[in-house]
């Protein structure tokens, strides 16, 4: 796997071209030993091709429209493109009209030159963590690929794609966790944005009041690099820090429980090694992650706000659905108004109190995810599947609920299973999360 900055690097001294990089992505993607079928839910190979072609021909004359122009990348199916429905991983939507525009951030990746190769698998309608869908099939994680581990979700085209060379870079969205972790399962970065910074408008929802969306990428600085894009500000690079005098806080409650001993060991090494370099990292027991189950025993944002979106073609074809994605939305119809506005007055109150208690740490470290990928064949069980969906999806989904800005970045060694350690920063506080995410990165991986 290249950085984005590599392959800039050798467009820029001549040592491949876009055209070249097109081709090897339609190479790996099309590849019958691969993981592409599962993957790519649709190929953008003509298109691709004369844009990569035209990119060549800038990149000559010296007009290409950015440092990154003409580099692959792949787009999560909850994105509109012109001229393309928007399916959502979804069979009911898979003849919908065509996109009238791009997503705005799907238009600004390509004013920078990126490449769309294709549309990607995800978790229909984005709403689980664990990136099985019974539609388009599930691409299967790296790591022990013979058994058939899941790639995470919702964006787990996104990641596998990136993951296995079929694109430099992938956008996601992150309802709950959906670029992180399937990051963490495929051994990749995967950044959540503060939600306000990046627009949504053009991105089929799920629960806009948790809505974001975010880079996944092989490396922090490619992440804070496309997050400009996104952003509506450009390219950004990473500003250096020192991890010597950083105060990270590692919460003892919750984040911790049902870890797997392959995630343990991975986890705790890295706070060694951050604390080696001269980091200060404290225990503390967050009591506002006590009250969420509480909170969210309803269904929370999630389910009341895609049940709003998706009642009416519920009513008309569920049976299309994926049922482990269609009782989870339906748990939104038994929730009241006064039930909604006690969830936003919760939510208004409990972020208050985090912020309170965060204030005196640059950072928060947990697990991505407590256990590394399970395999698909184990989570045909309805209960077996919502049980390991809540305990994947139980960490990142604190940075949603906090609105916060959070990454995840590899930690485990090579050959062994993928652990994410995750990085929560401040709201808003996304350039500081960046570097020390860049630092950390440095560290642990």
């Amino acid at each position: 796997m290249r950085t984005i900055d590599q392959l800039a690097q050798a467009l820029d001294a001549g040592h491949t071209t876009s055209r070249a990089l097109i081709e090897d992505s339609l190479q790996r993607i099309a590849d019958p030993a691969g993981e592409g079928p599962r993957t790519f839910i649709k190929v953008h190979a003509r298109q691709a091709r004369a844009m990569a072609d035209a990119m060549d021909g800038l990149r000559k004359a010296g007009r290409a429209p950015g440092r990154y122009a003409g580099i692959p990348i792949a787009v999560k199916d909850l994105f509109d493109i012109a001229g393309d429905p928007t399916p959502a991983g979804s069979a009911v939507l898979a003849n919908a009209p065509p996109a009238a525009g791009d997503a705005p951030v799907v238009a600004r990746m390509a004013a920078a030159g990126f490449i769309p190769i294709g549309r990607v698998n995800m978790t229909e309608f984005a709403f689980s963590g664990l990136g099985i869908n019974p539609h388009y099939g599930t691409p299967r994680a790296p790591w022990d690929r013979a058994s058939g581990r899941i790639p995470g979700g919702s964006s787990s085209g996104t990641a596998v794609a990136v993951a296995d060379g079929m694109a430099a870079a992938g956008l996601g969205t992150d309802t709950g966790g959906s670029c992180r972790i399937p990051a963490a399962f495929c051994g990749i970065v995967g950044y959540k944005p503060t939600a306000r910074r990046v627009p949504i408008d053009g991105v089929l929802p799920l629960a806009p009041s948790l809505d974001s969306v975010g880079p996944l990428a092989t490396s922090v600085a490619c992440c804070a690099a496309i997050d400009g894009i996104l952003a509506g500000g450009g390219a950004t690079t990473l500003a250096p820090v020192g991890l010597s005098g950083l105060r990270l806080a590692v919460p003892e409650n919750m984040v911790l429980d049902g870890m797997d001993d392959v995630v343990a060991v991975a986890f705790e090494r890295a706070l060694w090694a951050l604390s080696a370099a001269g980091a200060t990292v404290t225990r503390v027991r967050f009591a506002e992650f006590d009250e969420i189950p509480a909170v969210n025993a309803k269904g929370g944002f999630a389910a009341s706000e895609a049940y709003a979106w998706h009642r009416a073609l519920l009513a008309s074809q569920g049976a299309g659905y994926d049922p482990n994605i269609r009782v989870r939305i339906a748990r939104g119809e038994h929730m009241t108004a006064a039930d909604y506005l006690d969830l936003l007055a919760a939510r208004r109150r409990l972020i208050a109190a985090f912020d309170a208690r965060t204030r005196d740490f640059d950072c928060v470290l947990m697990p991505t995810v407590p256990i590394v990928p399970p395999r698909i064949d184990g989570l045909n069980d309805q209960a077996e599947y919502n049980r390991t969906n809540m305990l994947i999806l139980r960490n990142t989904a604190l940075g949603n609920f906090f609105d916060r800005c959070s990454i995840s970045v590899p930690c485990h060694r090579a050959g062994e299973p993928p652990v994410g350690l995750m990085l929560t920063g401040e709201t808003m506080g996304d350039a500081r999360l960046f570097s020390i995410a860049g630092a950390v990165e440095a560290v642990v991986r």
